[in-house]
């Protein structure tokens, strides 16, 4: 009953306050009229206050079109953009009390399958401070794929940076670095599959969950310094984000690129349905502080230089 009482007074408010408005527009009308026509006699002889006024209006509406055409290719471009799925950044900052993306990394994450296209993998999750340590210690299952350490595409990214620091012995170890971290986690019993290829890397590519990171690799640059998007499957049609998605799965299904089994340390080739086809002995030797990858007994893999 109380409740009833309370809405209809606020209508009864309400009501009041509209006719109160409607009954003093023409008063406040007219007393608005009067003050503009003396203001007007006033300054319209005032030549230098017209010609002051004519600029002001005619920047005014340059200003206000302007802002007007900008705001509407602003709104094209975000349309565009959530039709492909793009993530801007102001939502991970909504979303996540202002933390960067690497948060959002490690949500989607865990407990989930994730999927990762890289270089090396030192830096990416091999490491504590690896954007992508923490989603691959907690996540369900993990597809990686990185550069095979003797594949021509390792040389080849390593003599495309500037830095004389960065060669293909370096590119080597940081991969086998990434390949012993990955091999404690088999280990620790964790679902965790790799493959190497031996092309030049392309695109830095990590699917956690419902979204999908995208960095791609610059000659001459460190792919840190290229720009991150983040694509989700909530657009319409799933946007970029399941393209994104297929590219990987072709990629992994690629039956020239082998597996590395890292329970036995072998490169497992396999057909076009999945089946095995050989396996090839790898054999870790050399010094504990720097490693050199052989494979034994010495074989010509299809996409490998002779190694003997």
């Amino acid at each position: 009953m109380t409740k009833n009482l309370s809405h209809i007074s606020e209508h009864i408010i309400v009501l009041l306050l509209s006719a109160a408005i409607a009954l003093s527009i023409p008063h406040i009308f007219s007393a608005l009229a009067k003050n503009l026509l003396s203001f007007w006699t006033v300054i319209e002889s005032e030549k230098m206050f017209l010609v002051s006024l004519e600029i002001c209006t005619a920047v005014t509406l340059i200003i206000s079109f302007n802002y007007l055409r900008h705001g509407w290719e602003a709104r094209k471009l975000a349309r565009l953009a959530t039709r492909v799925g793009l993530v801007p950044e102001s939502s991970f900052r909504v979303h996540l009390g202002g933390k960067p993306t690497s948060k959002l990394k490690m949500v989607q994450g865990g407990a989930r399958d994730i999927m990762i296209i890289g270089s090396t993998g030192l830096r990416t999750f091999a490491t504590a401070e690896g954007e992508l340590h923490h989603a691959v210690l907690n996540c369900r299952k993990a597809k990686i794929m990185l550069l095979n350490p003797l594949g021509e595409g390792a040389v080849a990214r390593a003599k495309s940076i500037p830095d004389p620091e960065i060669t293909p012995e370096i590119i080597r170890d940081q991969i086998m670095e990434s390949i012993n971290f990955l091999k404690g986690l088999r280990a620790g019993q964790k679902n965790i599959r790799l493959k190497l290829y031996p092309d030049m890397p392309l695109l830095k590519l990590a699917i956690l969950g419902d979204y999908a990171f995208l960095r791609h690799y610059h000659v001459g640059l460190n792919v840190r310094e290229m720009p991150e998007f983040v694509f989700s499957s909530d657009s319409i049609h799933g946007g970029l984000y399941l393209p994104l998605y297929r590219y990987f799965l072709s990629q992994w299904n690629y039956p020239d690129i082998p597996e590395y089994d890292l329970d036995t340390d072998e490169l497992v080739f396999r057909d076009k349905a999945g089946g095995e086809i050989r396996r090839e002995q790898v054999e870790w030797s050399g010094g504990s502080d720097k490693k050199d990858m052989v494979y034994h007994p010495c074989r010509r893999a299809t996409w490998l230089e002779d190694v003997c």
